[in-house]
């Protein structure tokens, strides 16, 4: 495996991971995903320093990450003479309805079909100049960042905001009637999700044409750095300390602006390792490896560990709020870092990544068989 993939791996392991590291706050809030809707409003000085050090920042790394893959699976095709989008619009269907079922059943604010909607509109742009892409990137950012802006003015002016929250469902059955009764409040985010996709899709493949992920990649990952962290993150404290009327800025466009940052500091620290992977990279690669399996299941977890129809902590413990929301993070990571690890030793994939490449391939299964066997009567005509 080379170091380039071994660096992919490692960085959607934290993404995936850094993403927990958002959603705990819902899932840990005894108000739940409807807390969420308040946009960290009372939230007190320590407990708004460790929402900053997640808060949208890993949204945008994994969103950078789709971007590589989708460049990924554009040259796979372009190499087996395949026909583009061609095969990948049923890819991006399957991702759309892995969102929905996880939507339903698992989690309000799943970022599953945002990507999926995404996908679908990138691969038609992926193939094309690069004159092109930046129009649309141009484009696309300028509305993106009109919208975020019009909804930072109504909240400041007094003017937004969600007022006269209900009180939040307690058994599981409750919150997917919940979810489906309010599939427009929770799919609202979606707004912001496809326009910052996909300017940071096209910007992820372009990272990956331009040699970020290897040697050659130094002096860019330089100036990622130097942007997303050196300006990136004061930026992002600033946005995440000045109130909720500033949540939108600080977690879709200060946050993203970090994530190139850490996309460039995670790839320059694995390119610069030297040896066998420890126990912590192993454990980070084995959740990238099985990113899909882990970003649903540890949604799961924390729904089971938080939720009154499950072990209730949420409500048991929220006087040791916010000390004791790391401490949760930090296990169920822990956890998966674990049974990623094990899994992968008897399978190259994850579970639902083995049911989803079997949903993928079944459609084109006979075809590509057949054309196999053809592929092989030829050769065999030819050595005699």
């Amino acid at each position: 495996m080379s170091r380039r993939i071994d660096a992919l791996d490692v960085l959607r392991g934290v993404a995936i991971m850094g993403t927990l590291g958002t959603n705990i706050w819902i899932f840990t809030s005894p108000g739940g995903a409807l807390e969420f809707l308040q946009f960290g409003d009372g939230a007190g000085g320590v407990e708004t320093f460790l929402r900053f050090l997640s808060n949208g920042k890993f949204l945008g790394l994994l969103t950078l990450l789709f971007g590589v893959g989708l460049e990924l699976q554009y040259r796979s095709a372009a190499r087996r003479g395949l026909r583009w989008p061609g095969r990948y619009l049923w890819r991006a269907a399957l991702l759309f309805a892995e969102g929905v079922l996880h939507y339903v059943l698992v989690f309000e604010f799943d970022v599953l079909m945002g990507y999926a909607i995404t996908s679908v509109i990138v691969a038609y742009l992926i193939g094309r100049s690069e004159r092109a892409t930046t129009a649309w990137m141009i484009a696309v950012g300028t509305l993106h960042l009109a919208v975020v802006g019009l909804i930072t003015l109504a909240l400041t002016t007094g003017q937004g905001g969600v007022t006269a929250l209900p009180a939040p469902p307690r058994g599981w059955l409750d919150q997917v009637a919940f979810r489906l009764e309010n599939v427009a409040l929770f799919r609202s985010e979606l707004v912001f999700i496809v326009p910052m996709g996909i300017v940071l899709f096209l910007l992820g493949a372009r990272l990956m044409r331009a040699g970020v992920f290897d040697e050659r990649g130094a002096k860019l990952r330089g100036r990622l750095m130097a942007a997303g962290l050196g300006l990136g993150v004061p930026l992002n404290l600033a946005t995440s300390f000045a109130g909720p009327d500033w949540f939108m800025v600080d977690r879709y466009l200060a946050a993203p602006l970090v994530a190139l940052g850490l996309l460039a500091l995670v790839t320059s620290v694995v390119l610069g390792m030297r040896g066998a992977p420890g126990v912590l990279r192993r454990g980070i690669t084995g959740v990238g490896r099985t990113a899909l399996s882990c970003y649903v299941f540890q949604n799961l977890a924390a729904s089971v560990l938080c939720y009154d129809w499950g072990l209730g902590l949420a409500g048991r413990l929220d006087g040791l709020r916010p000390w004791w929301v790391p401490v949760a993070w930090a296990g169920i990571c822990l956890l998966f870092m674990v049974l990623s690890s094990l899994w992968l030793r008897r399978f190259d994939r994850g579970p639902l990544e083995l049911a989803w490449q079997w949903a993928y391939q079944a459609p084109w299964k006979a075809r590509d068989q057949a054309s196999d066997q053809a592929g092989d009567q030829a050769r065999d005509q030819v050595r005699r």
